[in-house]
Order: C-alpha cells, then structure tokens, then sequence
C-alpha cells in the first residue's frame, strides 16, 4: 500500500515537472504582447472550464476595463455565466520591471507572480475558488499568448495538491469602440 502511494506520488511529480513551461522560452515570439496597452480600454472574453475528464462544466463571458496609470494595470472584470450567475473580480497588475508583474486581487491568496516575454504572459497564484457553496483553495498557472491578430488565447490549469482539476479556456479580443465589441456584438453596460 505505501509503495503504491509514493509510486503514484513520484508519478504526479514527474508528470508534473515535464509539463513546464517557461515564460523565457517566449522571448523572442511576435506580437510582443504589452499588457498595459492591450488591456487598456475594453475587451471582451468568451471562456468554458473543463474538468479533468474533459467534460465542459461551465461557460462565460466577460466584459474588462482596462486602465493604467504607469505602474499599476487595473482590471475590472464582469463575468456573465451560462448557469445566470454573475460576478465581478477587479485585478491590480503591478509593473515590477521589464518582464516581472505581480498581482492581487480579493479572492487570491498572497500575491500572484507573473513574467512577460515576447507574446506570453504567465500568471501564477492561489486563489479560494467558489464551489458548492463554499470556498476551496486551489492553484492556477495561468497562460496568455497574443496570437498575430489581436487575439489573446488564455489556458489556465487549476490544480490542488499538485493534481490537476480543470482548465480554463478564454479568448480575449479589444473593444472596437464606443459599446462595440469586435465582430458587431454590444458590450454589456
């Protein structure tokens, strides 16, 4: 039994180390994704979560107002579920030098470590995640990628223990202008 348990340990660890990626391996990859001028303004992102069995659980929009003021990137989010849930989270992103941000926001737990490189932004953090009526701390390592038109593709893994629980899928795309969102679709006021 104890050596099932530490080969099943041993097993999540390497599997674990050989799914890593690393920000600086980005450096060079185009668009360079800035943050604070794509997030600047309005954006609108479109996401589903899916466990680890590959069942789709919940989908999303979600409406950000972006604004820097030199150092600090504040996002507020307003996140529109499938299931009529709807919640707001507001991110302060702080410039810590060219490529090092770190982050907070009410439901993180300690602060979020980010690092930029070329087109890749990776975010990680703790946070109480909402679920079935309570609050469960979970770990979430958290990657954006600028792709050439514009788009952001988010995938971000949640795991607790070092066992993977879900991924979320987002794509993010800029405001076209005043309460318009690319593709003709009215923002949410």
């Amino acid at each position: 039994m104890l050596s099932r348990l530490l080969l099943l340990l041993l097993s999540l660890a390497v599997l674990n180390g050989c799914s890593s990626m690393k920000p600086e391996q980005f450096a060079d990859s185009t668009p360079r994704f800035v943050l604070e001028e794509y997030f600047q303004g309005r954006s609108r992102a479109y996401g589903l979560v899916e466990d680890r069995f590959g069942t789709i659980r919940r989908q999303f929009t979600v409406d950000i107002t972006g604004s820097w003021d030199g150092q600090v990137l504040t996002l507020v989010e307003d996140f529109h579920w499938n299931d009529g849930e709807q919640e707001q989270r507001i991110w302060h992103l702080t410039r810590r030098d060219e490529h090092q941000w770190e982050g907070r926001t009410a439901d993180a737990i300690g602060t979020a470590v980010g690092k930029q490189y070329g087109n890749a932004f990776n975010l990680r953090y703790d946070f109480n995640l909402k679920l079935d009526g309570g609050r469960t701390r979970v770990h979430f390592d958290d990657w954006m990628f600028l792709m050439p038109d514009g788009v952001v593709l988010n995938r971000a893994a949640m795991s607790k223990f070092g066992i993977h629980l879900a991924t979320v899928t987002i794509a993010f795309r800029k405001d076209a202008g005043p309460g318009v969102i690319q593709g003709g679709a009215a923002a949410a006021e």
